[in-house]
């Protein structure tokens, strides 16, 4: 019997490519496949990309020319390009560097092994389709599957219809969609099968969730989560990312009524300053932004919030950044992803007069002080709290074990007899610069 051929892919980008990554090992594992943890043994490689980030395209192009030699080496190499950048790029990437062999965009991964199966006779295979069929459906389990970590993360809802002017994800990833809620519990209950306890629900605009449920009715993402709630070895719920336009009243409800719902939610507000909300097309005000924390914090005090910001987007006065920094003041983040704004090819942001770089990289200096400062003083402020925190691993040190707690933060605890998987109190007892220590509460 033959060896089986291995696969390695590398995963940029947010937590939805973590996810589609698995499904793609899932979908080559019935084509003969085991991962890999280096390229250099590989017989497939694939690049599962993000176009988020400044430069993200030519950054793939460079990496990509670091496998010219493994080509050189083994020309029955196949090497792909996935993701965000393979739907933007397209014919593009295979007209400049012609050693890859497949471009396949998100929604069309499920038709990998096809498209592997032309590759090894010779062909090229492109596929940047947005298609009719259920990718999640045709790549559900077939037989049994490994055991997994404590947690997932698991995609429900994909796409954005919201078009703000930054951002390429309604070009990349399509049209809000969302997936029917009896396949979402059945998937969730096959990975608590498998040993995971915390699952986090993913989608570019997770809360504008409304799939087809059981009874025939839209769901909302707050009636998704009671009903997880209800599967017995799932411990912990947590989602991301929310629009502040799609934050329901049900929802904010569910984080006051629903136990295994965590308190940490990530929203994103990116500006404090409503002329630059409104260049950026994000269709709420700096004041809606607040009142909507304001009933959130209400529904469930001890809540810990998260943010994204831009910095430097085109017009952005010091009077506009200001704006932004007195709403950090107001809200005071428990963590927080901020960015000098950078364009996107075909984005209307990326047409408009840009800021010079040197006032850009000193308003996001200025705005990471003040968010570290909040970050900091949230984290120590857990000093002598008691927390639930769900262990993932062992810690370096003999005896230790690591895990995250209620709120997200990394806490380790040393003599412990805990094992992956297992859910405890844990007194916390130092707060260092990154991560809090504990001691287990008997």
């Amino acid at each position: 019997m033959s060896d089986p051929r291995k696969l390695f892919i590398k995963t940029y980008g947010c937590q939805m490519n973590v996810y589609d990554s698995e499904r793609m090992a899932e979908a080559m594992g019935g084509a003969g496949y085991v991962e890999t943890d280096s390229p250099d043994d590989a017989d497939m490689i694939l690049l599962n990309t993000c176009h988020i980030r400044e430069k993200a395209a030519e950054k793939v192009y460079s990496e990509l020319g670091r496998f010219r030699a493994l080509k050189d080496q083994n020309p029955d190499l196949k090497i792909g390009v996935a993701g965000c950048v393979a739907q933007a790029e397209g014919e593009e990437i295979m007209r400049r560097q012609p050693l890859v062999d497949l471009v396949v965009g998100p929604q069309s991964y499920h038709r990998l092994p096809q498209m592997e199966a032309r590759t090894r006779n010779g062909e090229k295979a492109l596929d940047t389709d947005f298609p009719l069929d259920d990718k999640f459906e045709t790549l559900k389990s077939r037989g049994p599957k490994a055991r997994r970590g404590p947690t997932a993360f698991l995609t429900v809802q994909e796409g954005c219809d919201k078009f703000c002017a930054f951002c390429v994800v309604p070009y990349t990833r399509g049209a809000e969609a969302s997936r029917p809620a009896a396949r979402i519990l059945d998937e969730a209950r096959e990975l608590v099968d498998r040993g995971v306890r915390e699952i986090t629900l993913l989608g570019q605009n997770v809360n504008a969730y409304h799939g087809a449920g059981p009874d025939g009715a839209d769901w909302s993402l707050a009636r998704l989560i009671r009903e997880l709630d209800r599967i017995d070895g799932l411990l912990r719920i947590r989602f991301t990312t929310s629009h502040p336009n799609d934050m329901s009243d049900d929802l904010i409800d569910a984080h006051g009524t629903c136990d295994k719902l965590m308190p940490y939610l990530h929203l994103p507000v990116q500006s404090g300053s409503d002329r630059i909300l409104k260049r950026m097309n994000r269709k709420h005000t700096a004041e809606e932004y607040i009142r909507l924390i304001e009933r959130i914090r209400a529904a469930r005090p001890d809540i810990l919030m998260s943010g994204d910001f831009i910095v430097g987007f085109p017009e952005e006065t010091d009077a506009d950044f200001q704006a932004t920094m007195d709403l950090i003041e107001e809200v005071k983040y428990g963590y927080a992803y901020s960015f000098k704004y950078s364009t996107r090819p075909g984005t209307p942001a990326a047409e408009r007069e840009q800021l010079p770089e040197d006032v850009k990289t000193d308003r996001l200096h200025r705005l990471q002080e003040r968010i570290t400062h909040h970050q900091r003083a949230i984290q120590d402020a857990m000093v002598g709290r008691t927390v639930g925190v769900l262990f993932e691993k062992t810690g370096r040190l003999p005896g230790q074990m690591v895990g995250k707690s209620d709120y997200l933060h990394a806490v380790h605890v040393a003599d412990c007899d805990r094992q992956p998987g297992d859910l405890a109190q844990v007194e916390i007892t130092e707060s260092g610069s990154n991560s809090l220590a504990g001691r287990l509460v008997s």
